[in-house]
């Protein structure tokens, strides 16, 4: 009987590990993906990360000279969903694989329109794929990164910079978006139809958030204020807008009525910033 039960228990327990079962090892290089809002853009990076681990990089585990996949395992994926601006060359929005040929001096760095190749490609790459090249100089820091990373920076409306960092190597790629050509279209749309308050309050905070039409966002908000009454931030950015025009006394009785009524409502945030505006605007006042 006892060898009866122990053959079934073994049956049992090959049954259960199917002949050619693999171990589910952790990655050396782990996935990761990064995703950035750039004014009504937004850009998805997914690559894995490789760690330098005591060895020579640039020129040692990434060859100068050859094609290099921006990261490890399968080839590193750029998608952007709106037409962008790299380096005087236009990216369709899209999903691209991003390569690399480094060399000491300069890079070129590929947005690459095929993004089915394993890796970089090696054989099957085909430069006629690339959507195109850029030149780019690396930089040397004192600031040692471990993993592979990939990150944006110098975040505005109307762009970023991507960065790359292994060891103390940066590189850096300049990307413009066109948010205000964009927003410029969707203001007078919106304004075309049946705005309200804070339809023009909208189209005003933008404009003196760009530094651009002052007279405009100004009459923009006066209008939100006639249609949607007193309210502490319709009032803050009048004053940051006759600030600009440098109508300080006339910014700095707008920003008094913004602190009165940010201090009605407990908007202690509101109230500071107006204080500091209201002081410093006095000064130029006297000047």
């Amino acid at each position: 009987m006892k060898i009866f039960a122990s053959t079934g228990i073994l049956f049992l327990l090959l049954w259960s590990f199917p002949a050619g079962a693999q171990i589910n090892h952790p990655k050396a290089s782990p996935f990761t993906t990064v995703r950035q809002d750039i004014g009504l853009s937004t850009l998805t990076v997914e690559y894995s990360r490789s760690a330098v681990k005591g060895r020579e990089l640039f020129g040692g585990l990434v060859p100068y000279g050859r094609i290099w996949r921006v990261g490890a395992n399968e080839s590193t994926k750029f998608t952007t969903t709106s037409e962008l601006g790299i380096l005087g060359n236009i990216l369709a929005k899209g999903t691209y694989a991003l390569y690399a040929f480094p060399e000491e001096d300069a890079w070129e760095v590929v947005f690459h329109k095929n993004t089915t190749h394993w890796g970089d490609g090696r054989t099957a790459y085909n430069p006629d794929e690339d959507a195109f090249r850029i030149k780019v100089t690396p930089e040397i820091t004192d600031t040692w990164q471990e993993n592979f990373l990939i990150s944006f920076d110098s975040i505005s409306h109307n762009g970023a910079l991507m960065q790359w960092k292994w060891g103390y190597t940066t590189i850096a790629i300049p990307i413009t978006v066109n948010t205000r050509e964009i927003m410029l279209e969707a203001i007078e749309e919106q304004l075309r139809q049946s705005p309200s308050a804070q339809t023009y309050y909208e189209a005003a905070r933008y404009l003196q958030e760009e530094g651009i039409e002052y007279p405009r966002a100004l009459k923009y908000l006066d209008k939100a204020i006639a249609l949607g009454g007193d309210t502490y931030y319709f009032y803050r950015v009048r004053s940051l807008v006759l600030a600009a025009l440098e109508d300080y006394k006339g910014a700095t009785q707008s920003a008094q009525r913004s602190l009165f009524l940010a201090e009605k409502e407990g908007k202690d945030e509101f109230v500071r910033m107006n204080q500091e505006n209201i002081t410093k605007w006095k000064k130029l006042i006297k000047e």
